[in-house]
């Protein structure tokens, strides 16, 4: 028999050894792969889409939970990539373009990368994250090194056909390269799609997915500091390029325009979009709509370009995976806003409605949310800063807009986090001036609320629409339905008042889609 000081320093050894594991497990601090994508609606397969092919999205969305009904809180990408970022909605800011800076509305404003930052975690940027272009630049007290940006020229990586590259930059591209807006409208204007016969590399979204790999390498060698890396894939954004097998994976003969083609009956003149976006390229209409095979090519094209994304996706995913970093990771794909693809007759984003604010919101925390899980529960882009801070141990600062979700992750089939989202945009009707629409979100309705900022609310312009009833916003119902308006009028009248469009004397107008 062994003497009883053995089985005490026996079991003290044991003791001072899971004291120790359990330290170690305290030291490791859960890494962010952020992944955000512009443009993408939930058009994909793990949403029910039968016809796209996103197989590695999909396979993302079966190791993590599906939020069914999340919303951007602004259909355009500088306020809706300011929301992610600040945690603030375009309200709250008082932002609403594309070419304001957050800072000049919030200078001590800490983003949820400069966040992460300052409690030691190596924040890094790839790609697009937040909005560059139209007089917007990068936020470089976020990130740890420098942004990255891949050596294509244009927000797509610009053109591999000869045809397609002029020897000058297109409209477009000047614009998101910060060519003054009237230098840059005298400037040619680029295809809205190409299909090349070219290596996946050749566009912006190869290079991100190949730098996005190395860097991933690098973390793997410093396993002591843990990372918040976001990467930013510019397709299924305009122009629509991809190389050629992505738009071989579709027969365009098969693709429909859509049966809806006119705005809602009733809404303001002003509520649609005209999609000048779109009309910005040189085989699209600069006024009236699109035939049935321009719209056939568009829908091809976007369906290209996400699959041509996704697979670089999937490149990621797979180095993330070799190297043994998933289970301390948690992975965000977010897109930034939805996109019209014919509905209402229209293109684009820049409204309220759903098709342009629904986004995909897919998150995989390890340990915590259940794989192939789906959450029906409303959530809004504000929501992500908390969550994040959250999974990751640390304190969400005070006086953001949103609420953490991994509530909702815990039990994502149960969940209800909250009981509306909120979003907005601006429009400025000839002789009336500049209105924002604030809209609310419940799960059966939407409306939205359009006056001046600090006008009185029976000056507002009223929409109303009933999912339940009406999924495709063919009718405003706000004059037939008056006790609907009135409770959600209500929800809206419990949220701080608009701020109006900032526009400091140093900051130029030009380049803004209202």
């Amino acid at each position: 028999m062994k003497p009883l000081f053995s089985y005490v320093l026996a079991g003290s050894a044991a003791c001072l050894g899971l004291l120790t594991n359990r330290a170690n497990a305290a030291e490791v601090k859960t890494n962010v792969l952020l992944v955000c994508v512009d443009d993408l609606k939930p058009a994909l397969g793990c949403y029910g889409d039968t016809r796209v092919r996103s197989p590695h999205i999909d396979r993302l969305a079966a190791r993590g939970v599906l939020f069914e009904r999340a919303f951007c809180n602004q259909a355009v990408c500088a306020p809706s990539r300011n929301a992610l970022m600040t945690g603030l909605r375009s309200t709250s800011l008082g932002i609403y373009d594309l070419g304001t800076n957050f800072r000049l509305a919030r200078s001590n404003a800490v983003t949820v990368a400069q966040h992460f930052k300052h409690h030691g975690w190596r924040t890094e940027a790839l790609g697009k994250i937040f909005h560059v272009g139209h007089g917007n630049h990068e936020d470089p007290a976020s990130w740890s090194l420098p942004h990255w940006k891949p050596r294509t020229s244009g927000l797509g990586g610009g053109y591999a056909l000869p045809r397609n590259r002029a020897p000058q930059l297109t409209r477009e591209e000047a614009r998101f390269a910060n060519v003054p807006a009237a230098q840059a409208a005298k400037l040619p204007r680029g295809a809205a799609t190409e299909c090349a016969e070219v290596p996946d590399t050749t566009y912006a979204d190869g290079l991100i997915a190949e730098e996005a790999i190395q860097r991933l390498r690098a973390a793997q060698a410093k396993p002591g500091e843990p990372f918040f890396l976001a990467v930013g894939f510019h397709k299924p954004h305009l122009p629509f390029v991809a190389p050629k097998k992505y738009w071989d994976l579709y027969d365009r003969a098969s693709f429909e325009p859509h049966t809806l083609q006119r705005p809602p009956q009733g809404a303001p003149d002003f509520a649609p979009t005209t999609w000048g976006e779109l009309r910005q390229y040189s085989d699209m209409p600069e006024t009236g709509p699109l035939t049935p095979d321009q719209q056939r090519l568009l829908l091809h094209g976007y369906h290209a370009a996400v699959s041509y994304m996704d697979a670089q996706l999937g490149r990621v995913l797979d180095e993330l995976d070799r190297l043994g970093l998933a289970p301390s990771t948690v992975i965000v794909l977010w897109g930034d806003h939805g996109w019209h693809l014919g509905d209402h007759g229209m293109w684009c984003k820049h409204t309220n409605y759903e098709q342009a604010v629904r986004i995909p919101l897919l998150v995989c925390a390890p340990g915590i949310a259940p794989s192939g899980a789906r959450c029906a529960a409303l959530v809004e882009t504000v929501d992500l800063y908390p969550t994040l801070c959250e999974l990751a141990g640390l304190p969400a600062p005070a006086g953001l807009d949103g609420a953490s979700l991994v509530a909702a992750l815990r039990r994502p089939e149960t969940a209800k986090t909250k009981d509306a989202v909120f979003h907005a945009y601006p429009r400025s009707p000839r002789g009336v001036g500049e209105l924002i629409g604030r809209a609310v979100r419940t799960e059966r309705h939407r409306l939205i609320e359009w006056k001046k900022p600090g006008a009185p609310s029976e000056s507002a312009i009223l929409e109303l629409y009933d999912y339940r009833t009406d999924p495709e916003e063919t009718k405003n119902l706000a004059a037939d339905q008056p006790e609907v308006v009135a409770q959600l009028r209500a929800l809206l009248a419990r949220q701080p008042e608009a701020k109006p469009q900032l526009r400091p004397a140093a900051v130029g107008h030009a380049g803004t889609r209202l």
